[in-house]
């Protein structure tokens, strides 16, 4: 345990009630892990995430490798953040009334990028289905953030006004 001296009490087991938990609480009951083994499933899954997304940018040339990489890595890394807060409080986020859109054409984009890689085996689809998906997921990562959407909207409009 002396590993772990900079982390809470509370996530090593002692200290408090195990009663209470620092990273939230398992809406249905069914996380029998403990809040480190949490931490380190949410460490462990978007490092790997990560990396597919950054290998995938070594098989570039070849679009439909790069889909399946950076898609991959990409479900991964977004879905790392339910071993914090639980798969069912996830889906409660992603659902929520500011999120539904941008969590429909996310995972519309997901969706379409594997379809296009694996079935239809088109480079360019691909390539514009990634294109949607980084889009995708910038915009649904901005529902995160207050007034983010909003601010970037204002700022796309100001930018691309054509006036003369």
């Amino acid at each position: 345990m002396e590993r772990f001296k900079w982390l809470p009490q509370s996530l090593l087991g002692g200290g408090q009630d195990q009663e209470e938990d620092p990273l939230g609480e398992f809406d249905d009951d069914s996380c029998s892990l403990s809040p480190l083994q949490r931490l380190y499933g949410f460490a462990a899954s978007l490092v790997v995430g990560l990396a597919f997304m950054l290998l995938s940018l070594i098989v570039f040339y070849k679009p439909i490798k790069f889909a399946i990489m950076f898609t991959f890595g990409n479900i991964l890394a977004v879905g790392s953040t339910a071993f914090l807060i639980g798969p069912v409080q996830q889906a409660r986020m992603m659902l929520d009334p500011v999120r539904i859109y941008a969590t429909a054409v996310y995972v519309g984009s997901v969706i379409l990028a594997l379809l296009c890689a694996l079935w239809i085996h088109s480079k360019v689809l691909t390539l514009i289905a990634i294109i949607s998906e980084i889009c995708a997921l910038v915009w649904y990562s901005l529902s995160y953030v207050p007034f983010a959407r909003r601010m970037v909207s204002e700022l796309l409009i100001s930018c691309c006004d054509t006036e003369i």
